[in-house]
């Protein structure tokens, strides 16, 4: 079987791991990079060659798609979301490939707001969200009632977010990012542990995280809750195969959603690699497990 990994970064972990397996196991995995639109051979690292693997880099515009002659995988695993990365997501599509997650998908998690609309219109335990043009629009308005949490609206890396205490904390935050669009939360009191939850088909991770929001010392966590089904549910509701979900627990033990994000790193995570080759090759019932040879 032939898997392509749409990526700048073949050797993250989740995606080495993965990779290291399904050769293994005598598959061929491709890694596509959208910033270049060359692919290579995951196990030499050389481009792709073969009658179906031959594809040269790309030229012309960002959004262009693989050339018609070009390779097809038998399933993508999308570890980008660059607007190269979603249009080549789309074209493969288009095509006819198997694409997780899909482009669709993974381009509406990068929307806070559309995030939190589908969310609650879906009944998940979403925190209330409200909207703003530019950081500078919510600081002119009236100052909020308590803490919140102000985020882009776009996630992207090195985005906003930041709790919000007092006005103080508005004025020279809007000034730091005044254009910013942005999307703000109240902040529900919590015990400062995020529940970092993952999905990879059927088979869900949990951990417990310390939220970059927290201050103080932090009481040891707690126990972590089973939250398979809400975990699957948000899988439902977003067409998601490999995701996470960022939960706190609220003073009566409520989980509230705060974030969702589509195929995040899910760094060590033991069976996340095995459970990520087994949905690739369509055999998610079992994750795939290492040859008896290999040390």
């Amino acid at each position: 079987m032939r898997v392509g990994l749409i990526t700048p970064r073949p050797d993250h972990p989740l995606l080495a791991e993965t990779a290291a397996l399904l050769v293994d196991a005598g598959h061929q995995v491709l890694v596509r990079d959208p910033s270049t639109t060359e692919t290579t051979d995951a196990r030499s690292g050389a481009p792709a060659s073969g009658p179906r693997a031959s594809e040269s880099r790309a030229s012309g515009p960002p959004a262009s798609g693989p050339p018609a002659s070009g390779p097809q995988a038998d399933v993508y695993l999308l570890k980008a979301r660059t607007p190269r990365a979603l249009a080549l997501a789309r074209e493969l599509e288009r095509r006819g490939a198997r694409v997780v997650n899909s482009a669709g998908a993974t381009a509406l998690l990068q929307d806070r707001t559309e995030m939190a609309d589908v969310a609650r219109r879906a009944g998940l335990p979403f925190a209330t969200t409200r909207t703003f043009a530019a950081l500078a629009d919510f600081a002119a308005g009236p100052p909020p009632a308590g803490p919140v949490v102000v985020k882009s609206r776009h996630s992207r890396k090195d985005d906003v977010v930041a709790r919000v205490d007092t006005p103080r904390d508005l004025r020279e935050l809007a000034a730091r990012h005044p254009h910013e669009p942005v999307v703000v939360q109240e902040f529900a009191p919590n015990d400062g542990w995020d529940e970092k939850l993952w999905a990879v088909g059927r088979h869900v991770f949990a951990a417990h995280r310390r939220s970059e929001l927290a201050h103080g010392d932090l009481d040891a966590p707690p126990p972590l809750p089973d939250r398979t089904d809400l975990v699957r549910r948000v899988g439902e509701v977003f067409g998601l195969q490999v995701y996470g979900v960022d939960v706190i627990s609220t003073k009566d033990g409520t989980p509230l959603i705060v974030d969702i994000n589509a195929f995040p790193g899910i760094r060590g995570q033991a069976g996340a690699p095995e459970a990520l080759a087994s949905l690739a090759l369509g055999t998610d019932a079992a994750p795939l497990t290492l040859p008896a040879c290999r040390s």
